[in-house]
């Protein structure tokens, strides 16, 4: 029979795929354990991460660590051990008085069948990539001159990065033989004007043009100032709101960041008059329809402000998108990633298909909430002039 250091011997090395602790003895410590070997530094070593509550802490160890942590745990923490291996699956059962019953199977993956193991120093394959200086992610504060992403704006370097996903999904609704114009209101310091211009400029080859729109004038001053040290000819920045900017009779993309309430709907209607190819929008501070929504049915829901609030913000952004689909887009509402503002922010992005038609449902479900959404008032009427609001 074999002894519980030669199980894991067998169990616990490259070829594990993970190993699981449970069943624990006491209350006052971890529900179970999980252990899977990774890549660092070139060496293999095994992360325990351990769950209490709703917290997860890791550890790694090295394979003798490893061996002597999962034994001890055995001994005074767990009372079950299940292994998952390329070559042999086990499970170890403790009875109360310690007892401990160990068995073996061979395992379910072929060997034929690599396991990707967890690497910890793994590189995300980003857009822009670490490692490789951008100058406006330099000059922004976001990368060192040798293009190391600063730790305190990582999460600005993933949110570029996640954009720029956005709109490399849609390049197709990009026309190739001729200028493409660009639209950013409400483009603030331009961390994502810029990052649309090196892709789509330097990176892609697109003829693009883009005009950042912002209401701050000193904005507006130092973004037009690095635009032009880097030799980005066709792009440039206005102080003012996209109903004022007469530079342009048609654009191809419109991007709107952060329009607070109902500036996003003139937004919205200012780029389905100019008949723009794609829409990129991430809608903020939604109150208009939390002052309006009512309905009978959902009453004892209504009644909490903060699900009133959250729900009245849903139920704005899923209007837009439907309204924009009555426009002939090809709708969809993705998660985006943006710190600024909230963890996590929805996106709402739009390709013209050149189809569309009016929904009835759209109307009964707008009938019965007794809501009346900007949106739908100014695409029924040419867009009055737009409300000089940001969120904040």
């Amino acid at each position: 029979m074999k002894t519980i250091k030669q199980f894991l011997e067998e169990q616990i090395n490259d070829q594990l795929i993970q190993a699981v602790l449970s069943s624990p003895r006491t209350g006052d410590g971890p529900s179970k354990i999980k252990i899977r070997p990774i890549s660092l530094k070139g060496k293999i070593y095994y992360q325990a991460s351990a769950f209490h509550g709703t917290k997860v802490l890791h550890r790694n160890y090295t394979h003798e660590e490893a061996l002597a942590f999962i034994e001890e745990e055995l001994r005074d923490g767990f009372a079950q051990l299940q292994t998952q291996g390329l070559q042999a699956d086990g499970t170890v059962l403790v009875s109360k008085k310690g007892k401990m019953t160990i068995k073996t199977k061979a395992g379910k993956i072929p060997a034929a069948e690599p396991v990707q193991m967890l690497a910890h120093n793994r590189v995300k394959k980003y857009i822009l990539k670490e490692g490789t200086p951008v100058p406006f992610l330099v000059d922004l504060g976001v990368m060192t001159p040798q293009g190391k992403v600063i730790a305190a704006r990582y999460d600005k370097f993933r949110q570029i990065n996640r954009f720029l996903e956005f709109i490399e999904d849609v390049l197709p609704g990009l026309p190739r033989e001729r200028e493409v114009t660009i639209i950013d209101f409400g483009c603030g310091k331009s961390y994502l004007t810029f990052a649309m211009y090196h892709y789509l400029k330097e990176l892609k080859g697109y003829d693009v043009k883009i005009i950042g729109l912002d209401l701050k004038t000193d904005v507006i001053d130092k973004c037009n100032h690095l635009a032009e040290s880097y030799g980005y000819q066709k792009l440039h920045f206005y102080q003012g709101d996209i109903a004022d900017y007469e530079g342009v009779s048609a654009v191809d993309m419109v991007v709107t960041l952060h329009a607070c309430d109902t500036a996003t709907d003139y937004a919205l209607a200012k780029a389905v008059e100019w008949d723009a190819k794609i829409i990129l929008s991430v809608p903020c501070c939604q109150h208009e329809l939390n002052r309006q929504i009512s309905n009978e049915m959902l009453a004892p829901v209504l009644k909490y402000g903060i699900l009133k609030e959250r729900m009245a913000a849903l139920i704005t952004d899923g209007i837009r998108a439907e309204l924009l689909t009555e426009q002939g887009y090809d709708t969809q509402i993705l998660e985006f990633i943006d710190m600024e503002h909230t963890p996590k922010n929805l996106l709402i992005r739009a390709v013209k298909n050149g189809g569309g038609q009016k929904s009835g449902s759209l109307r009964e479900t707008m009938e019965a909430l007794h809501i009346h959404p900007t949106l739908e008032k100014l695409l029924a009427e040419k867009p009055p002039a737009l409300p000089g609001q940001k969120g904040v």
